[in-house]
This record gives structure tokens, C-alpha cells and sequence, in this order.
């Protein structure tokens, strides 16, 4: 496997990437938004569903994401959406992506929980085909959600095992709803082999990662950013090979950090904590996975050896088969040698 020489320009629209973290319903780009409902204007986008650079915290952050999943109620708004996010996926080259969503926020047009995972699945099918892209789905449980909402969500995971339905997340409020309603639903993911990621470290500290992670087990967290406040915690996630799934851009605007320049991505990764790049939210965020490699480049001086090391590490967190891994990281040293890549 070839591996990026240091200090080359980078052109970082070539750059193969990978993302592990990103939420299907916060990712819907103005074209879909205007398809879906043709009295959504440019303005009324801007200002309904993309947040303001600085929220007051994650809760009023979320408050955006309602827009999105409200629009996608139907078989055909599902399929417009997820058709939405591979041309946003291939635009900013990506060679694998896990997109998550909450298969139940999507009932109100009268589909039941399985339809909803069955066409998404589907569409994914297609797409993948369509746009060159491997891609997987997560399914979210939430934290407002009860323990029969999280268990009917795990068991969508199990009914589609073999497809591209690939684990389980628990997401929303981390700071406004306790964990433990679903700590069943996590223990039943374990015990039948599926692949469990969580979110956390984003609106609470150090401490929800620790019981995320006893409680939870997963082999990835999503955020986890505040780790960095707890020294003993960041040797364990490097011990442990914990993957954090970060998303730096976000954990600004949600008003965790002052400036890009205050996040602590860098620290992380200079001290060996296994962990990726991602958008989060593109919508609501509006930013790309472009955008997010040129902060770091601006911000942290990252080099094409740096996004190299993070990808490698994404694809050895995946929730896929170890024949696919050793495809994409096949195609990663082949590609981040490419001299339009570097």
C-alpha cells in the first residue's frame, strides 16, 4: 500500500475520504428541499433549515433537523433525499460513507417502521450501483425515545442483517434524556452480533463517554470530542482502539468551542486517539467534506498523510466485511498517490 509523501501541495477535492458519521435527515441540500415543497424559497431554506453559525447549545441546534425528517414521510421523498446525499457524497469524493438515520421519525405518512428501512435500504442498493460509492445505513434509536423504541429500532437492524443495514446508534438530546432506558436495547445489539456505535462527549463531558461506554459498549463513538477533558480517558480510548467519529465544524456551531481553532481534533489526533472526519449535519451545518479538510489544513496544517492516516483509520472502524476493508484501503493508497490528489 503506497502512502502519501509529507508536505506535497494537496489538491483536497481529489482526495479519497472517508465518513463515518452523518445524518441523512440534516443533510438535505436546497435542489431537494425545493422539489419536495416548491414553497420553500433560497431565504426560507437559509433560514429554517440551516443553523445560525452559533447556537446556544446542541438541543437548540436540533431544532433544524425537524424540518428535514418532516419532509421525508413518503416512499418517494425517501429515495429523493438519499439520491440527494450520494450526489453531495460523490462531489466531495468519497470512497465510503455510514449514513444514519431514525427510521421511526419517518411514520407519519403512513408508512410502518419496516417500509421505511426497506425502501431506504433499496435506494441505497441503487445508488451505490448509480454513483461508484460503497455505502452502509445505521439505524438510530433516540434518546427521547422509550425502551420499546429502541428495542423495535435494534430489531430493524437484525431484520436486515445481510443488506446494507449495518448497526446501531443512539443519538438526539445527550445532555436532556438519561441513557438508561436503553441500555436493553444496546445489550440485545450485543448479544446477536450486531455493530454498535453511540453518540457522546458532544453535549456533556468527559463523563457520558465513561458510561457510554460501560453501559453501551460500542466500538465507536460519535463526537466524543470531550474526552479530551479527562486525561485517563483519552489513554483508554487509545488503549481500548475506541474510534471517535468527530465532527469539528458542528461542535462549534453548537457552541462547544469558541473557534475552529479551539477545537481539540488535533490534540486528539497528535496523541494517538483513533479518529475520522466527518460533516455531522451538512445542512444544517453547511459545510462539506471539502470544507472540513480545508479547515484543518488552515487551521491545524494537515497534510495529505494526516486525512491518509484518519481515512485508514475510518475504514478500520467500519461496520463491514474485512474483504471490503482491504478493498478501500487498496483504493486509498492507490488513490492518495495519485498526483491530482496530492
Amino acid at each position: 500500500m503506497t502512502v502519501p509523501a509529507k508536505n506535497k501541495p494537496m489538491n483536497i477535492k481529489h482526495l479519497p475520504k472517508v465518513e463515518l458519521h452523518l445524518h441523512l435527515d440534516c443533510g438535505l441540500s436546497y435542489e431537494v428541499v425545493s422539489r419536495l415543497n416548491p414553497a420553500v424559497t433560497r431565504e426560507i431554506y437559509q433560514e429554517e433549515f440551516v443553523a445560525p453559525a452559533k447556537c446556544l447549545n446542541l438541543a437548540d441546534f436540533l431544532t433544524r433537523a425537524v424540518k428535514g425528517y418532516k419532509l421525508m414521510q413518503t416512499a418517494e421523498a425517501l429515495t429523493l433525499v438519499i439520491e440527494d446525499m450520494f450526489r453531495q457524497l460523490a462531489a466531495s469524493n468519497l470512497v465510503y460513507a455510514e449514513v444514519r438515520f431514525a427510521p421511526l421519525q419517518h411514520l407519519d405518512g403512513g408508512l410502518t417502521s419496516f417500509e421505511v428501512v426497506d425502501i431506504a435500504n433499496k435506494a441505497f442498493e441503487r445508488c451505490i450501483h448509480q454513483f461508484k460509492i460503497e455505502a452502509r445505513l445505521i439505524l438510530c434509536t433516540l434518546r427521547h425515545y422509550s425502551t420499546d423504541q429502541s428495542m423495535e429500532t435494534v430489531k430493524l437492524v437484525e431484520q436486515f442483517r445481510g443488506t446494507n443495514v449495518v448497526g446501531f446508534d443512539i443519538a438526539a438530546d445527550e445532555a436532556g434524556f438519561p441513557i438508561d432506558p436503553h441500555i436493553a436495547a444496546f445489550k440485545y445489539a450485543r448479544e446477536n452480533g450486531i455493530f454498535i456505535t453511540a453518540h457522546a462527549g458532544e453535549a456533556r463531558g468527559a463523563e457520558s463517554v465513561w458510561e457510554t461506554l460501560e453501559h453501551l459498549r460500542p466500538t465507536r463513538i460519535g463526537h466524543g470530542v470531550r474526552s479530551i477533558e479527562d486525561p485517563l480517558l483519552v489513554n483508554y480510548l487509545i488503549a481500548q482502539n475506541i474510534h471517535l467519529e468527530i465532527c469539528p465544524s458542528c461542535n462549534v456551531q453548537i457552541n462547544l468551542y469558541n473557534s475552529f481553532t479551539d477545537h481539540p481534533i488535533n490534540e486528539l489526533y497528535r496523541a494517538g486517539v483513533s479518529l475520522n472526519v466527518n460533516t455531522d449535519a451538512p445542512a444544517i451545518v453547511d459545510t462539506t467534506l471539502n470544507r472540513e479538510y480545508q479547515l484543518l489544513v488552515d487551521n491545524f496544517g494537515w497534510t495529505a498523510t494526516d486525512f491518509y492516516t484518519c481515512n485508514v483509520n475510518a475504514v478500520k472502524a467500519a461496520f463491514i466485511s474485512a474483504e471490503l476493508k482491504e478493498k478501500l484501503l487498496q483504493k486509498l493508497g492507490e488513490q492518495f498517490s495519485l498526483p491530482n490528489a496530492l
